[in-house]
């Protein structure tokens, strides 16, 4: 059996570049998110909690999202630096997915300069604001490409139902088990 940190197994989710879909059926769970915070202590969401530093000794964490941009790269080694296990959550963190269209695109500056240039309607201008606004990196990445994952549940999002099977296993110490056309493939 898998031991945890403290006498509840301390549960976060982040979210990089992606639409926040997998976070929406993360709600989608409903009810048994009451039973889930009963059996966790949930210590870091965008859904969930107003922490603005990503915290050491996370016991599970669900990374949703493809690596994009350099606050992303930087989030993404805080947390696997601090986590024990974690999940690439949904088909842009498996895969890149939809963000990773731009990497067809011929690099950052093209996509900045088709978005914010040549298709302005009034005001044309690159947005800039160091400290503000990210860098984009050269291309997408999903996440297992730049630190490593225990753990990958696919989905665009991931059902409820996966999301549940996948936390449950490790709850209770297992290795999660998907199986099946339902519960493996991407989309």
């Amino acid at each position: 059996m898998t031991r945890f940190s403290g006498a509840k197994p301390r549960l976060a989710t982040v979210w990089l570049s992606g639409c926040s879909g997998c976070h929406m059926s993360f709600l989608d769970l409903d009810e048994w998110l009451i039973e889930l915070a009963n059996q966790v202590e949930i210590v870091y969401s965008p859904i969930a909690s107003d922490q603005k530093i990503f915290p050491e000794a996370v016991d599970i964490t669900l990374v949703e999202g493809a690596v994009a941009t350099t606050d992303n790269l930087d989030l993404l080694k805080i947390v696997r630096a601090r986590s024990r296990t974690l999940i690439s959550f949904g088909d842009c963190a498996i895969s890149g997915n939809v963000t990773a269209l731009r990497n067809a695109s011929g690099g950052p500056q093209a996509v900045l300069q088709r978005a914010y240039l040549e298709l302005a309607e009034n005001t044309a201008q690159l947005p800039h604001a160091p400290g503000l606004i990210p860098d984009l990196l050269e291309t997408v990445r999903p996440v297992h490409e730049l630190v490593p994952v225990e753990v990958y549940l696919p989905g665009c999002p991931p059902s409820a139902q996966r999301i549940r099977l996948v936390l449950e296993a490790l709850l209770q110490g297992k290795s999660p088990r998907l199986e099946g056309r339902d519960q493996i493939r991407l989309g």
